[in-house]
Order: structure tokens, then sequence, then C-alpha cells
């Protein structure tokens, strides 16, 4: 399964050349026939709306539209689909998302891509880790509310005999076994001994064997902030967390032995332990939002996010991922046109004030309408007080 991730993300709010060209539509597995019709009727829109806004770009829309028609001849891309692809296609980038939601069919030209469709990938920064730990078998999985993947423990050993290879120090050793603790007849695992400080018993060789884990997971996520959840039996994860130095180690488990569960099971079950923890965040966030109401901090006037997120004042913005707002914004004069309907020269207004806010560090989170701080499709906390920043904006509808 394909991961959006946010330097993905990132990626794409830097393209700095145009026309930028965004294509969505749902996909189906098994299906692959019907969805590669969909999306040759879907290029083929693709190509005249960019005929259409050809006085507003230089590139052409055949050299621009090429990797898009050539997805037509990759049978094995269609037969790979999830439930929803996303394109995005411009002079300097070109990039293909077969991802776990199903979008509706939609072609958007500008000046910039259309990302506000894949912020429920990313909504309060969703974005976890599972360690798998057993004796026989160490995974690492990196997950988002929609999505996992397993990651390459390079550095990392993938076992408790691998681990006890690592020494660094050489130590005569012999492997036997015995019946696993809180096992059933007939089963085994292995246990190494040896000579030399920390393995003369089994608890000090899983000791060790945590220890050389913990280190290497250490080294791939030492600049992370993603939480991290632990998946094992209670007397290994015990031990693994004496050793811990990761941060962001949540205290709850996916308890039982790791080795039953695909990597689908460890992301379903990782994903039931942090969503609380992503909710609260985004929870005290709308918190926040109602206890500066008044203050000059929030808003949910368009036109002030618009202008605030453009010069990047805005720390928090919440927006409702199926609400569109069309129209054009002057950020020089500060002034904001609305229409009922896309014309010409619109751009969604939601999408710009979430990209606008993304470059600039802030953070966005989605939800519907309803669970919105003011029930409102948009809504802001500012950095600053009211005193620090211009707030001199006019909207027209």
């Amino acid at each position: 399964m394909e991961l959006f991730s946010r330097d993905d993300l990132n990626t794409l709010l830097a393209n700095s050349q145009t026309p930028c060209l965004s294509l969505f539509m749902p996909t189906e597995r098994g299906v692959g026939q019907q969805d590669w019709k969909r999306w040759k009727k879907l290029v083929g829109e693709a190509e005249k709306r960019l005929a259409a806004a050809e006085g507003r770009h230089t590139s052409g829309a055949k050299e621009l539209l090429q990797p898009a028609w050539e997805l037509l001849d990759d049978a094995p891309f269609w037969q790979n689909v999830n439930e929803g692809l996303a394109v995005f296609l411009s002079p300097e980038q070109n990039h293909q998302y077969r991802l776990p939601i199903p979008f509706e069919e939609q072609v958007i030209v500008g000046n910039r891509f259309h990302i506000k469709p894949l912020l429920p990938l990313l909504s309060g920064d969703g974005r976890f880790y599972v360690l798998a730990l057993s004796q026989k078998q160490v995974r690492l999985l990196e997950g988002t509310r929609y999505s996992h993947r397993e990651l390459d423990l390079e550095g990392v050993p993938t076992s408790f005999e691998e681990a006890l290879r690592y020494d660094e120090v050489e130590v005569a050793r012999t492997v036997h076994t015995h019946s696993a603790p809180g096992g059933s007849a007939g089963t085994r695992e292995a246990i190494a001994h040896g000579h030399g400080a920390g393995t003369d018993s089994v608890k000090d060789g899983l000791l060790e064997f945590c220890q050389r884990v913990e280190s290497g997971i250490e080294r791939l996520l030492h600049d992370e902030k993603a939480p991290l959840v632990l998946a094992g039996v209670e007397y290994l994860l015990a031990i693994y967390r004496q050793v811990n130095s990761y941060q962001h180690l949540l205290p709850e488990e996916i308890e039982g032995s790791p080795d039953r569960l695909s990597a689908s099971g460890l992301h379903d079950r990782g994903w039931q332990v942090v969503r609380p923890h992503f909710l609260k965040e985004q929870e005290k966030t709308a918190a926040l939002y109602r206890q500066l109401a008044g203050t000059g901090r929030t808003t949910d006037d368009l036109a002030a996010i618009l202008s605030a997120a453009a010069e990047g004042q805005l720390q928090f913005l919440f927006v409702a991922p199926d609400q569109e707002r069309w129209g054009t914004f002057d950020p020089d004069a500060q002034t904001v046109e609305v229409h009922d309907k896309a014309e010409q020269e619109d751009e969604e207004l939601l999408n710009l004030a979430a990209s606008h806010v993304l470059s600039h560090k802030g953070t966005v989170f989605t939800a519907e309408p309803g669970q919105f701080p003011d029930d409102v499709p948009l809504a802001a906390i500012y950095w600053l007080p009211i005193g620090e920043r211009s707030t001199k904006q006019m909207v027209v509808f």
C-alpha cells in the first residue's frame, strides 16, 4: 500500500512552475478496464482545460500531459490500484499516487497543485510507527490513518539470533531451544548463551536483544516526532521500555504475539491506539480557539484568513475537506472575490488557504463542518495578537 507522507506534500507545495495540473478519480481493485476508460476520459478533459487556460500559462498541453497518457499503456499500474488515484503534473514535477481514499473525479488547472483532497491523509500530522517485537521477528511499520508501509530495518537486528551475532566482541555462543514463556507444548524459540557480561541468563539475553534493537530504532527515528506503538508479549515489551530512548513512545501497547498479525493487522491495531492521541490534539486546538475567541487571535472570515495565510500569520487552520469556495484573491490589494461557480480565472480558496498555512509551517486540521470550533467550514488561530499584524482586508461576493 502506498503511503502519502508529509515530505510528499512538501514536494507538491514547493512546485514553482506553471501550469499545475491536479487530477483525481476513484478507482476499484479488479476493474482495471473501467478505471482505464475513466482515466482516458479524465485526461481528455484535462487537455481541454489546459487549452482553455493556454493564455495564462506558457507550457504546452501535449508535453505536460505526456506522463498521464503514458499511464494508459501501463497495464500493471491499473492492476494495482487502491481506492483513489491522484496525479500531479507541472513542467518540473510528475507524481502519481494510488491512495486508500476514494476521490471525486476532478480536473484542476492552476498556479499551484490542489492538495486539499489529500489533507485527510495527514490530518493532525496523523503519522505513526508500530514496532513489532518478538524473538523470531522484528518489524517496523510507518502508517497514517489510511495507509502503511513496512520499513527497511538497515542496521536493526530482525531477530534474537541476529541481534546476538552483532556482538562487537567475539564471544563463543551456542544456541539451544527451550519452551517459549507462556507458550503451549511444542512451541520452541532460540535463546543464546555464551561467555561475557549480560548473556548468562535468558533475561540478560533478552535485555541485550532489546538494547540492540533499540539502538537501531533510535538511529532510524532520531529526528522523528511521530508516536511509536509497541506490539509484542508483555515481558518482552517491559524489557524494551527499560532501554527505550525515543521520546514519543506511547504507553499503550498492542498485546500478544505480533508474529500472528499481518502488516495490515498491525496497522489497524496501531491506528486504534494512536487515534485518540491525534483527536486529543485537534480537540485541544479547538478548545484553544474557543478560549481565544474575542481576543483578536481567531477568525473564521475568509478574506482575513487568506490574507493572513499568505503572510504566514496563521498558526492553526481548520478546513472542511468536502467544502469548496471558488474565486480570486489579490494579496496586494488584500481583496477576495467569491463566486457561486468556478470561473475561468478562479481557484479554490480553501485549498489556497491550506497551501499557504502549510508552506509557512502552520498546522492544518480537517474535520466535518459540525466538528469545527464555530460550526463553519474554515477557522483559524493567528500566531500573534491583533496589534502586531495587518488586518486590512475586503471581501466581495
